[in-house]
């Protein structure tokens, strides 16, 4: 018997009341076929709540894997129903029992489990990386850590890989820890609690700024695609439709678009930049959030994006000046100032107003045809190099027969506008094209942080299976005293905020 199986026979009480929600929740096992889901029109989905897999947030659910189901349920022509599981071998649990149709846990079709389970690859590659406090010796290899504990979470791909090594490495030892998420070993980790610990390569991208103690050692073995995991009491009919469908995704190019959406900014603050903004977020933004919120309000912008580009502008400093003469928190020009009616940039809740405005300004004249979170971006570059000059890249992108739609064809040719053999084939000419892209990308990861520490602000993972989101109705059905799943990432804000901000 499998030690997943075995698992279940000796389920502690929290899975056992998992598998009795769910019995509630479904009345029975899960059709088992194509054909019967679309007859009964639910897909239903088990999933954990991560920043890459699934997010609520006030304006709605979010991640990478859940636009993915989003997108495939739509594609099947049925509604999609997301129940939260605390983790990974929750999730396992009740795709064994069928209780669910996909499960998204943010595994690789690891070889332990892979007659278990059928599997589709989502399109994200990842690979267990060792990190460490940074107070402790680095180390080189897992040979350097014989005789100390390496930590993990339960039911991750890093057992295996560990299992492996001991074989070698008689002396390697580690703890599971079933009751820790990623971003609870990470934590530790940065506390000191934890010396050392392996985690996802693509969960570490997304936290790293928020535990500036940790580092990464080393990464141990090849990267791995991500899969979606289908119980094998179905057939392989929704397998291999989700299968063509997400290759239908990749040839189009929306796999890319979604990934970048999710990925594309995680690289911008590096150790002493998050740091910095880190200490920024406690020392400075608490005196200038409140002229935020306000005037985010007023011209229907959320009120971190606005925050966000006020940090990348002055890092939230009233008297900020630079040598062309812009100045103040937003760092208005004077002539951007009169036309909007600033008479005083320096005086900080006037430049945010100004800021607000002009952004609000800007945002509108990106064509309302491309969809958010692209159309912020667009404005956002427009906002620093000028309108002009982002319609100028954006000819550069259709003549080379991309989208001047997406802001991941755009920003590829916005650099081309410092060099001669481009910008005087332009309308508006020579433009210091890298600044825009880099400029679009620092607030995307400031906004990333701002949106997982305010509002509603994180909580932990539910106890019990808990439908928090069903798409084409409201989920009434959801069984009382579930925790909410938590809030790091939106894609987009409730109708009457107007500007939708990016996502990562």
């Amino acid at each position: 018997m499998s030690r997943f199986r075995t698992a279940i026979a000796g389920a502690p009480a929290r899975t056992l009341l998992l598998l009795g929600v769910a019995l509630i929740i479904t009345g029975c096992s899960q059709p088992t076929t194509l054909q019967e889901i679309r007859e009964e029109g639910v897909l239903h989905v088990i999933t954990r709540v991560a920043p890459s897999i699934y997010i609520e947030e006030e304006g709605g659910p979010t991640g990478y894997d859940y636009e993915l189901a989003k997108l495939f349920a739509e594609e099947l022509g049925v509604k999609l129903r997301i129940r939260v599981a605390g983790d990974n071998t929750e999730i396992l649990s009740v795709l064994t029992q069928n209780y669910a149709h996909i499960g998204m846990a943010g595994l690789s079709n690891q070889t332990a489990i892979s007659g278990e389970y059928h599997t589709v690859p989502t399109g994200i590659t990842a690979q267990s990386v060792l990190i460490y406090n940074r107070d402790v010796e680095r180390p080189e290899s897992l040979a350097d850590l014989a005789g100390k504990t390496v930590h993990v979470v339960a039911d991750s791909n890093h057992e295996q890989r560990l299992s492996q090594a001991q074989s070698d490495l008689p002396k390697l030892q580690w703890q599971v820890h079933p009751g820790l998420d990623a971003a609870g070993v990470l934590s530790r980790v940065e506390s000191g609690e934890f010396r050392y610990a392996i985690i996802s390569s693509n969960v570490l991208e997304m936290n790293q700024v928020f535990y500036p103690m940790v580092k990464e050692a080393f990464a141990m073995g090849d990267p791995r695609e991500l899969a979606w995991f289908f119980p094998a009491a179905q057939d392989e009919s929704l397998a291999r439709a989700a299968e063509k469908f997400l290759e239908k995704l990749r040839v189009n190019g929306i796999l890319a678009q979604i990934s970048e959406r999710f990925y594309g900014h995680l690289d911008r603050l590096n150790y002493v930049g998050a740091r910095t903004f880190m200490h920024h977020v406690k020392s400075r933004l608490p005196k200038y959030e409140p002229l935020f919120r306000e005037y985010a309000k007023e011209y229907k912008i959320d009120w971190r994006l606005l925050a966000a580009i006020g940090y990348q502008e002055s890092h939230w400093r009233p008297n900020a000046v630079s040598p062309t003469g812009v100045r103040g928190l937003m760092m208005l020009t004077r002539n951007t100032a009169s036309h909007i009616g600033i008479n005083n940039r320096l005086d900080a809740e006037e430049s945010i107003q100004g800021g607000a405005k002009y952004f609000r300004i800007v945002h509108e004249k990106i064509p309302e045809r491309i969809p958010e979170p692209d159309r912020s971006w667009f404005a956002l570059a427009s906002y620093n190099v000028g309108f002009g000059h982002l319609e100028d890249a954006r000819r550069l992108t259709e003549s080379a027969g991309k989208d001047p739609d997406r802001w991941m064809d755009v920003k590829e040719f916005l650099p081309l506008l410092a060099q001669k053999e481009w910008y005087t084939k332009t309308r508006f000419g020579y433009a210091r094209g890298n600044e825009p892209v880099v400029y679009v990308q620092n607030i995307r990861r400031y906004y990333d942080v701002l949106a997982r520490l305010h509002e509603p602000g994180t909580t932990p993972p539910a106890k019990k299976p808990q439908l928090v989101h069903m798409e084409g109705k409201e989920a009434k059905d959801a069984p009382p005293n579930g925790s909410q799943a938590g809030s790091e990432l939106r894609a987009a804000l409730p109708p009457e905020l107007g500007v939708i901000p990016p996502t990562l």
